[in-house]
């Protein structure tokens, strides 16, 4: 989006996790100069909410928010978006509808692909060896990259399910995958959520977390509580990253960006970083602008939200999904597409 802003010379707002500003002084700095302000995910943050609406109010410049809530390194995928946006976006849609003369609230849904252009097979070497490594394997250089990474994958997940479950299962990569998230998310939802185990992954997730995090915030509990605490959200964001790792998604289509994506995921959960890797060339498009009602429709209450409908629309259009959220697989390598609105 930086490139985005110094092609058009326009500066921008940005809402960002709160977490960002607590990880060194200087990227703080940079958060703040780049136009982004925080927003604690977990919960009602109504400062935020409302510092976000008073800037649509005045138009001095467009908000960037990012609707899917998360980062998945799913990039042929739309992931859930949450509806932050249409509350955020109605709430200043009202107010300028009482200015005079009478002022509008649009949304420009912002569709990011990327490709790389570069030699993958020579790019991933040095990870995929530290990986097997890491499993106590030796080199699986006989192997094809797709092959190898998939393999990679399932000695993964049956680690965890060792670790969680006492023993490795059996079935189908993604059966398995939801057998472990549910053993995961269940309890914890149970103690939490009244027994509530409805939506979407990400959804699950944060419900958790907002019922765990504020007495750790307030700094009120003991150190073993605290300990025992720590230790269920590091479980939700396993069950999260699991989330990300779709069913088939190499063997469906194993495109260059698919490949190099599985790969910085195992990287980033076993060791909290990612190598980058070069040379990567990103596509944006902007879409059409959507006029926000200060109201929405009676006869869609209960329903899907209409205005949530028409960004995922969209973003979907502009990514090729036609079906589901998945990028239609295709027999030529193309970029795969990052979606934000």
């Amino acid at each position: 989006m930086s490139e985005f802003v110094y092609r058009t010379g326009r500066g921008i707002y940005i809402m960002a996790s709160w977490h960002l500003f607590h990880q060194s002084r200087i990227q703080t700095f940079m958060l703040r100069r780049a136009g982004a302000f925080s927003i604690y995910r977990e919960g009602m943050d109504r400062t935020a909410l409302n510092t976000a609406v008073e800037m649509l109010e005045k138009a001095e410049r467009p908000l960037v928010v990012f609707p899917e809530g998360v980062i998945s390194r799913t990039n042929d995928r739309l992931n859930t978006l949450l509806d932050g946006v249409a509350i955020m976006a109605r709430s200043a849609a009202k107010k300028r509808a009482k200015l005079n003369p009478p002022g509008h609230v649009v949304i420009h849904p912002v569709a990011i692909r990327y490709k790389f252009e570069g030699d993958l097979a020579k790019s991933l070497e040095p990870v995929l060896e530290d990986l097997e490594h890491r499993l106590s394997w030796q080199s699986q250089k006989h192997l094809n990259l797709a092959s190898r990474i998939a393999k990679i994958g399932q000695g993964l997940l049956t680690l965890k399910e060792i670790e969680y479950m006492g023993h490795s299962q059996e079935g189908p990569i993604y059966d398995r995958m939801q057998r472990l998230i549910n053993h995961l998310l269940v309890p914890l939802e149970d103690e939490w959520l009244d027994g509530r185990h409805d939506g979407h992954i990400v959804a699950r997730v944060k419900g958790i977390r907002t019922a765990i995090l504020p007495d750790m915030v307030k700094g009120d509990l003991s150190e073993e509580e605290r300990t025992r605490r720590w230790k269920q959200l590091a479980d939700v964001y396993l069950a999260q990253q699991l989330a990300f790792y779709p069913p088939d998604y190499i063997a469906s289509n194993p495109t260059p960006e698919r490949l190099l994506e599985t790969v910085e995921r195992f990287e980033e959960d076993l060791t909290d970083k990612s190598r980058v890797h070069r040379p990567i060339r990103a596509i944006i498009r902007v879409g059409e602008p959507i006029e926000v009602s200060p109201t929405r429709d009676r006869e869609s209450r209960g329903e899907g939200d209409p205005l949530m409908q028409k960004i995922e629309d969209q973003l979907k259009s502009m990514l090729g999904i036609k079906n589901g959220n998945e990028a239609t697989p295709k027999t030529t390598v193309e970029a795969a597409p990052l979606a934000s609105a």
